[in-house]
């Protein structure tokens, strides 16, 4: 049943007649008609009647025209609702009389956590009228990088609404490992399995990584190891050569330099000799083939050893004394050290005896005075190819270790060798060589044929 409008036209001022007929069968009390008159209006004289002002001037109830009834507890047109003084902006029906709703900007208590009035889903009040939290879908803009509404830490957008990266612990798409820091020298570098070739040294697996798949660089591949000489592996620009392995007589020498007449290494098969020097007239020509050996002081050449590094000199006046032999060598020549015999006397058949000794290297003795490496009367070696053990046998003098023999046993031969290609250079790195100084002083502990002047005999 409608609620009766009591004096309405009175309270109203419109001029209008009013009329009361009775409400249908079952109604109880009257319902109010009203009939128009001819002007529109409801002659309050509001400034709508003028045309001055928002509304329709007819007086009707929430259009405006200051007549809304919005709050008298009855449900006027245009209202959802009116609960009168229990309209709340955060209860049911809200204070303009609309039943509340996710959107109305009211907070609808129990039902809503907040209404921001917008469709923004973006700020802190998102669809739903929930508020704004991670995981909810929404990136609230300011607070949040992303948001995928799920706890799944590896799809490219945590649990904190973070976007996954590289460090965080957490394999994501397009990572292949992801060990939570920053080391680059681990086996997980920019979260990628480590590998030779990455750019990355892997610390006690690599000694280097220069990011290419290149072997003919300063980084070889596929062991990560730094290109040396040596190794098998040519270095571009920098080794003309590399074989990998240790001789020196061959194309390649231990420099990795290929193999050239001149250089000081003998060829082997290919060059005679390689004195390492210009000088032509010697006993290894400029062609690295052997030259003209002459025994000097008169003396004569006795035999030449089968590689042309060794001479058996002899004075037949017996007139040169034993400490001065070696003035019979070729020039540049010196006496043999017992390395440099026991390296160069294969297939050497000259017979020594007791009556054809020959003398090398003048040793200091470990007691005092000097003697030759003499081979002939001892360990009876028959001829030169047969190694014997290091003596300091005939005796002879030294300026280091000076004896009062004098100048006897004249009648020996001198045994000469060639310089040892490397001997000099400050390294020992020859089998002819116990020590290497780098000086051409006779009176240090290393000699000039770079063995040790006091060898223990």
């Amino acid at each position: 049943m409608r609620r009766p409008l009591f004096g309405l036209t009175a309270l109203l001022g419109l001029h209008s007649l009013v009329a009361c007929t009775p409400d249908a069968p079952g109604d109880e009390g009257f319902t109010f008609t009203t009939t128009a008159t001819n002007n529109p209006g409801d002659g309050d004289g509001d400034t709508q009647e003028t045309g001055t002002s928002s509304g329709d001037g007819d007086g009707d109830p929430g259009d405006g025209d200051g007549d809304s009834s919005c709050g008298d507890g009855v449900v006027q047109a245009g209202e959802e609702c009116d609960l009168g003084p229990q309209n709340s902006e955060s209860g049911q029906c809200t204070p303009n009389c609309f039943i509340a709703a996710c959107g109305d900007g009211f907070v609808y208590e129990g039902f809503e956590e907040c209404d921001d009035g917008n469709g923004v889903n973006t700020d802190a009040c998102v669809a739903g009228c929930k508020l704004a939290s991670c995981g909810d879908g929404f990136v609230h803009e300011g607070v949040e990088m992303c948001d995928d509404a799920n706890d799944d830490d590896a799809d490219g957008c945590n649990s904190m609404c973070l976007p996954g990266s590289c460090g965080d612990g957490i394999i994501q798409d397009g990572e292949q490992c992801d060990d939570g820091n920053a080391d680059i020298t681990d086996d997980c570098p920019a979260c990628a399995l480590a590998f030779c070739g990455d750019g990355f040294t892997q610390a006690g697996v690599e000694a280097c990584d220069d990011g290419n798949m290149d072997s003919n660089d300063a980084c070889t591949h596929p062991l990560c190891e730094e290109n040396v000489c040596g190794d098998g592996i040519l270095y571009e620009g920098v080794e003309a050569c590399d074989d990998g392995n240790d001789v020196n007589g061959d194309a390649c020498t231990l420099e990795c330099a290929t193999a050239v007449c001149g250089d000081g290494i003998k060829y082997v098969g290919v060059e005679d000799c390689d004195d390492g020097n210009d000088v032509d007239d010697d006993t290894c020509t400029n062609a690295c083939e052997f030259g003209v050996l002459a025994c000097m002081g008169g003396s004569v050449q006795m035999s030449i050893s089968p590689n042309n590094d060794m001479i058996v000199c002899d004075d037949p006046n017996n007139q040169t004394c034993e400490q001065d032999m070696e003035t019979l060598c070729p020039p540049g020549w010196g006496l043999c050290s017992y390395q440099q015999f026991v390296a160069r006397n294969d297939g050497w058949n000259y017979a020594v005896n007791n009556q054809t000794i020959v003398v090398a290297e003048i040793y200091c003795r470990g007691g005092s005075g000097a003697g030759h490496f003499t081979i002939g009367p001892y360990g009876n070696p028959g001829t030169l190819s047969t190694d014997i053990p290091l003596n300091c046998g005939y005796g002879s003098s030294r300026d280091a270790c000076p004896s009062n023999f004098g100048c006897n046993e004249q009648q020996v031969q001198a045994l000469c060798c060639a310089p040892t290609n490397s001997c000099g250079n400050g390294v020992v790195d020859d089998d002819e060589e116990q020590c290497d100084d780098g000086n051409q002083n006779e009176g240090d502990a290393c000699l000039n044929s770079c063995t040790n002047r006091s060898p223990g005999c």
